[in-house]
């Protein structure tokens, strides 16, 4: 047996640990990462002009230290799509965590591994098992028990409030995000982390500028060293999660992505609690264990 043959098991346990622990890391930022844009938005800041400027400030560093990175998202269209999908992921997200509710926000974004399945079929051309179908079921029954208003008896349940439909927005273009960072894999990684951080500068700075235009939301606010400082720090940390992200879901297939990334849940849920951001009730709380069991099932993928 060769060196390589007996340290194959424990190669591999360490090849799925890695990006796994990236993933858990990237969903650690994500999860409490409505707490310092809700601190921005209360200094005078929107969060769509906040996720313009946090974007912007990691292009600028990857551009500077991976000059290469540009050219090859440029010069690749199947990219673009990426740029697409991360930015409206992060413009939606970002925006409802700091208007709505963070748990019910959080739940109705982890819809997500419903649109995989769909999703993966699509693009991946994975196949649609009846455990997926088992998961589509139980992720649309959470969903019409977290979005049914109370007393409005068998009527189809909607999202009700800007927060409730980005939120679910947030969730599909965050699993269409994924599924195009597996099906991108074989592209540099730097040319795909850029083509997520400039899709967080253009999607969200487009939104913003025409919303602003239409005195929607206020326009970006002169510098406030307060501000300026967190969007640095702030930018830093969306960088090394957004790395761990790109990193972890092109090495772990797409379903197995949106379960290590329920940890974000967690996160988002305890933190909101303790700080007075989202309230755990008894529906919204059924409709999440529906929810995240629908995510679990994809834990039950045949091999092969």
């Amino acid at each position: 047996m060769t060196p390589a043959a007996a340290a194959g098991g424990d190669g591999r346990t360490a090849a799925g640990f890695l990006p796994a622990l990236a993933l858990a890391f990237n969903a650690l930022v994500w999860g409490v990462s409505w707490w310092p844009f809700r601190e921005l938005h209360a200094l005078g800041l929107h969060p769509l002009w906040a996720t313009v400027l946090v974007y912007a400030v990691a292009v600028l560093l990857i551009v500077a230290t991976r000059r290469r990175a540009l050219g090859t998202l440029l010069r690749t269209p199947s990219l673009w799509l990426l740029v697409f999908a991360s930015g409206a992921t992060n413009a939606a997200f970002n925006w409802a965590m700091v208007i709505g509710d963070v748990v019910r926000v959080v739940l109705l974004f982890y819809l997500m591994p419903l649109w995989t399945v769909l999703l993966s079929r699509l693009v991946l051309k994975e196949a649609f098992t009846p455990t997926a179908a088992l998961r589509v079921a139980l992720a649309l029954a959470g969903a019409f028990i977290v979005l049914k208003p109370a007393g409005a008896g068998v009527a189809l349940p909607l999202p009700q409030s800007l927060p409730d439909w980005l939120a679910v927005l947030g969730g599909f273009t965050f699993a269409l995000n994924n599924v195009m960072l597996r099906h991108q894999a074989h592209r540099p990684e730097e040319a795909r982390a850029l083509g997520m951080f400039i899709g967080g500068v253009l999607v969200a700075g487009a939104l913003a500028s025409t919303l602003a235009a239409n005195a929607l939301v206020p326009w970006l606010p002169a510098p406030q060293p307060a501000w300026v400082l967190a969007i640095g720090a702030l930018s830093l940390a969306f960088l090394a999660s957004n790395l761990a992200l790109q990193y972890g879901a092109s090495r772990l297939p797409a379903n197995v992505t949106s379960v290590v990334m329920l940890c974000e849940v967690v996160f988002a849920t305890l933190s909101a609690i303790a700080l007075g951001a989202g309230t755990l009730t008894p529906t919204v709380l059924i409709g999440g264990v529906l929810i995240l069991a629908a995510a679990l099932l994809s834990t039950f993928k045949r091999a092969g």
